[in-house]
């Protein structure tokens, strides 16, 4: 197996994603090895009841203890571990590691590992730390219930020291279950549980290896992984941003989300029960439109009636296929982009979802409170072109159907059109003569509105024009972006800037 520094020496990884386009993740990424052993459950298993070194507490509630039991089953587990606990009652759960608000949540996980890994260091420490590398695996999970009617999702992470006496490490994850049945939520529960800690314990020089490995034995069909979040020492050169792109890129999660500090966010602690309101673009960079597109937006949104303002969550989303339109993605681009986003304060969403109903379905998992999309007037006379629906039976029709089917509304920013500086409303907009009456019913029923609140000193304005100026080395494009964008444009020298 290849040192950490002969990974990070490879210079660039290349791996394939599932609609066959390359990832390009460029120097600060580690190589992927294409002949990784796919081993079994069982294998993994047992290989770490093996490993001398490992030793640990294994804390699990709900979905019995099924990560546990693979290794009990295996054998050799006196050598691995120290402790096995489910505290499923709340009363004595909450004695354990104290009260939560929910216990199916981040929060609960945290304190589960807190709590189990601090006394196992406590215990052991002194009798076997110069030989032993401590870890505490916990998760908290809501699998299918009697009468099949609760959310199918649970919290999972690893705390543990890499080598004997060295610092922590954790990696936490999010997973939603999507078999019909308990049981078979409850094996794949296990399974990627041993993926989890095989991962931790032997894949850590290797983080993009270690995302790859999490559904083995396993398939999208049956479980989601939507956030993953690595620390501690051994995930220093870790950026959890490329991570949860790269959650996206392998089909792990059909979306990702970070924060404007480049924390990774799990989408329903973030989205659930609030109003949503998306700015879809390529963000690149972020210029004056962009900020004032999702402003007037949110002003406009929070007046509704329906809408209680102050709880509407904002969110900047860029598509996989955007990140695509190139052949590879180029990691640095997409730092760029999320730095920048990251200036603006904004929280980011990555999707595989380019259609927009498949976007809307997404997030209709987690409120039932208004969702809304704001776009320029050009994207909405692509959200018109029937060549996008082709792939469904129904057509425009059945996808305006999904898109349309809950509290959703379209708010158009007005386009600037060329040399004849005419402006192109949702008012004014031209559409096929076939496509006339859908588009007027959806304008009487409000489901697509005109921003009216805009800046019309800045619809001059378009990513594409800023990026050319800055490569050509025109000062003209600072006025173009935030002053705050093009000071950190300039101090990163994102997008080809150089100083004179």
């Amino acid at each position: 197996m290849k040192t950490q520094e002969a990974e990070l020496s490879a210079g660039s990884w290349t791996t394939k994603s599932k609609t066959g386009h390359h990832l390009s993740m460029g120097t600060s990424g580690t190589s992927l090895n294409p002949e990784r052993p796919r081993l079994s459950t069982h294998q993994k298993a047992l290989s770490i009841n093996l490993d001398p070194v490992r030793y640990g507490t294994f804390a699990e509630i709900g979905a019995g203890q099924e990560v546990a039991r693979w290794f009990f089953k295996v054998g050799a587990a006196a050598g691995t571990i120290s402790k096995s606990i489910s505290a499923y009652d709340m009363t004595v759960s909450d004695a354990i590691y104290g009260k939560s608000k929910r216990y199916v949540s981040r929060e609960r996980l945290e304190k589960m590992l807190d709590y189990e890994h601090h006394l196992n260091v406590e215990r052991l420490g002194a009798a076997r730390g110069d030989s032993t590398a401590f870890f505490t695996f916990a998760n908290t999970v809501s699998a299918l219930n009697f009468r099949g009617t609760n959310e199918c999702h649970g919290w999972m992470g690893v705390r543990y020291q890499a080598f004997p006496g060295d610092s922590d490490n954790q990696i936490i994850l999010h997973v939603r279950m999507r078999d019909k049945e308990n049981s078979l939520q409850q094996e794949a529960l296990g399974i990627v549980g041993v993926n989890l800690l095989y991962a931790a314990f032997f894949l850590h020089h290797a983080p993009n290896q270690m995302l790859e490995s999490l559904l083995d034995n396993l398939s999208t069909e049956r479980l989601e992984i939507d956030m993953i979040d690595f620390s501690g020492i051994e995930f220093r050169r870790v950026d959890n941003r490329v991570m949860s792109l790269k959650l996206v890129q392998l089909g792990l999660s059909g979306a990702a989300m970070f924060g404007p500090k480049g924390e990774v966010m799990q989408p329903s602690e973030v989205l659930r029960k609030k109003p949503i309101l998306v700015e879809r673009g390529s963000f690149r960079p972020v210029t004056k439109v962009n900020i004032d597109m999702i402003d007037c937006a949110r002003e406009q949104f929070s007046k509704e009636a329906e809408v209680k303002g102050d709880q509407v969550v904002e969110l900047m989303e860029i598509t996989m296929r955007n990140l695509l339109s190139g052949g590879d993605i180029d990691l640095r681009d997409f730092l760029a982009r999320a730095d920048l986003l990251a200036t603006a304060g904004k929280t980011v969403l990555i999707s595989d979802y380019f259609e927009y109903y498949r976007l809307a379905a997404y997030l209709g998992r987690y409120t039932n409170d208004p969702i809304a999309i704001t776009m320029g007037a050009a994207s909405l006379k692509d959200l018109f072109s029937e060549q996008y629906y082709s792939g469904l039976e129904g057509g425009i029709l059945e996808a305006f159907g999904r898109l349309f089917t809950r509290d959703l509304r379209i708010y158009v920013y007005p386009l600037l059109e060329g040399e004849s500086k005419s402006l192109t409303t949702a008012d004014n907009i031209e559409m096929p003569l076939e496509l006339k009456n859908l588009y007027m019913h959806l304008m009487d029923r409000g489901r697509i509105r005109s921003l009216e609140n805009y800046d019309k000193e800045v619809l001059h304005i378009f990513s594409r024009d800023v990026l050319r100026r800055i490569k050509e080395q025109d000062k003209s494009w600072e006025d173009m972006v935030p002053k705050e964008i093009a000071e950190t444009i300039k101090a990163r020298r994102f997008f080809g800037w150089q100083p004179e």
